[in-house]
């Protein structure tokens, strides 16, 4: 590492601090002398990366709605045989924080009941989730309606969960799901789609179950 850099972090560091600060104590927390006391660096090194506060906010912004927006619609829009994998498809957003950070949306929605213009960019990434849901049920021959209240019923639960910060067990969220999945589709996966979904999630569950 240069001694730049020693000296700046970088500007992912700094992201990475302000993610920290955010999702615990919220935007207030999240100023400049903070984040370099807890990099252990200059204050000044913060303005190798961001001209501003406001720099670094709107960078954080970006980083949620990159994704936890992007990567939900990208996953909505994976191939699927059938409304079943495709919903299987979408669990893995609540399954893989590397696809969907809950405490960071917490956090965003958090301070979007102060801020009037990161509320309308809320409304719109919701927004922007719920149309890529109910798309992919009409994909599958769900009639227009049916599919936007399925949408809305399907990120209406999971902003539920969110907000609500529930915490299971790992072993019985991944057990749920496929009954999830006929609750909100109205068929009943098979043993097949299951399993093919267990094999993507079960080591990592398996072992965030053995941490708990």
């Amino acid at each position: 590492m240069s001694l730049a850099l020693k000296h700046t972090g970088s500007e992912s560091a700094w992201l990475d601090a302000a993610y920290e600060l955010l999702t615990e104590n919220g935007v207030e927390a999240v100023k400049i002398m903070p984040l370099a006391q807890k990099l252990g660096v200059s204050r000044t090194g913060f303005y190798w990366y961001f001209k501003d506060r406001e720099a670094l906010l709107e960078a954080m912004i970006q980083r949620w709605e990159e994704k936890n927006t992007g990567n939900l619609v990208a996953r909505v829009n994976a191939f699927a045989e059938s409304i079943v994998e495709a919903m299987f498809n979408l669990f893995d957003c609540w399954l893989d924080d590397g696809l969907f950070d809950a405490r960071l949306d917490l956090a965003i929605r958090n301070w979007a009941r102060n801020d009037p213009a990161l509320q309308l960019r809320l409304d719109r990434a919701d927004q922007a989730r719920q149309d890529a849901v109910a798309g992919m049920f009409q994909r599958f021959g769900y009639p227009e309606n049916q599919a936007r209240v399925r949408s809305l019923t399907v990120m209406y639960t999971q902003v539920g969960y969110i907000s609500m910060q529930i915490e299971e067990h790992p072993d019985i969220r991944i057990a749920n799901m496929p009954d999830y999945v006929e609750v909100f589709t109205g068929v009943t996966p098979d043993q097949a789609d299951v399993d093919r979904f267990l094999s993507r999630h079960a080591a990592k569950w398996r072992a965030a179950a053995n941490q708990m």
